[in-house]
């Protein structure tokens, strides 16, 4: 049975160079620190309502849309948490992909069908898919996504990466579709894993139902200052310079990962990460943790193999490490 709780983190162990995870640096930029530093002067009173006000309104703008389109979320993996609140009759998961969602349908009895082709059933009437996906790192076209929203259907795009893509291409979140719900995350980028903090967009009267047994004050006044720190023009700017570095760590990790023996990396790549097959793999990610690497084992997404890894981009420089033990350890496979 696939583990799908697993997480990158659980492979990045304490004192590993940590290629499991998708997270940008070790702490937030200063400018974030400090509004956030600003912030804890808050904390002892409740989140109150005009920190949600001020919080939709910084992600309206971003996304041109309407407040009431938005709901603040303690990290996207909160939408995936609310989804059973919306009853489906079957979900539909294209897979390979991100567990969280199938996790929390799973313990609500709602039925789940896997799709690996991109037939999805008619009758689904709850469709989730990742956008860059994770972990196949593959960026779908809106126009194709667009083609699975139907009247009577939800349709959950998972964005948590899309702010890593260069002008964020084909990202649906500003669009206005048929049961449209797309989820986006702070996490990677601004390296908040720590705090949580995300969104949903969608209608309103979707986003309702969906926060409708919600906790008072479910969104703590730390992750409400950083969607609105994060959200406004510097920030949104500084996210597509940091997404151009990215694309270029990117291309360079993927020629020289190609050049080794039999090493064969998904493409096109869009995202944060590359999704690797090689011989061997789990021999081959144990040799990594023995020489101090962490990568992300494949086979708990569900249609990967104990011979596909996740490799988290990094800068060339933080890369030779990782090059030169996968060379030795895919040689050593090869060869034996």
């Amino acid at each position: 049975m696939v583990d799908l709780r697993h997480h990158g983190d659980v492979d990045a162990e304490p004192g590993l160079r940590d290629f499991a995870v998708n997270v940008r640096g070790t702490a937030p930029p200063g400018w974030l620190r400090e509004r956030l530093v600003a912030a804890l002067d808050r904390l002892g009173t409740y989140p109150s309502a005009a920190d949600d006000r001020r919080a939709r309104e910084a992600v309206a703008r971003r996304h041109r849309r309407h407040p009431d389109e938005v709901l603040v979320l303690s990290g996207a993996a909160e939408g995936f948490a609310l989804l059973p609140v919306l009853r489906p009759k079957l979900a539909a998961l294209l897979h390979p992909s991100f567990t969280e969602p199938e996790v929390a349908l799973r313990d609500a009895d709602v039925p789940v069908r896997h799709v690996f082709d991109g037939q999805v059933p008619d009758d689904a009437d709850l469709v989730v898919v990742g956008n860059p996906n994770n972990p196949t790192s593959r960026l779908r076209p809106a126009d194709e996504l667009a083609l699975l929203a139907r009247p009577g259907r939800v349709l959950v795009v998972d964005e948590a990466f899309m702010d890593a893509v260069p002008g964020e291409t084909e990202s649906l979140a500003g669009t206005d579709l048929p049961g449209l719900l797309v989820l986006r995350s702070l996490t990677k980028t601004w390296a908040l894993p720590g705090l949580r903090a995300g969104y949903a967009l969608g209608a309103p009267d979707l986003l309702a139902r969906l926060g409708k047994h919600r906790p008072h004050w479910p969104v703590g006044t730390l992750a409400l200052e950083a969607v609105t720190a994060c959200s406004e023009p510097h920030a949104v700017a500084e996210a597509e310079r940091a997404a151009h570095e990215l694309a270029e760590h990117r291309v360079w990790l993927t020629a020289e990962l190609n050049r080794l023996p039999g090493v064969h990396v998904y493409e096109p790549a869009a995202a944060p990460f590359l999704l690797l097959r090689v011989r061997d793999g789990e021999r081959v990610r144990a040799g990594l943790r023995d020489r101090g690497i962490a990568v992300r084992r494949g086979d708990t997404f569900p249609g990967l193999t104990a011979d596909h890894l996740r490799v988290a981009v990094r800068e060339p420089a933080r890369c030779r490490d990782l090059l030169t033990a996968l060379a030795e350890l895919t040689t050593e496979v090869l060869t034996k």
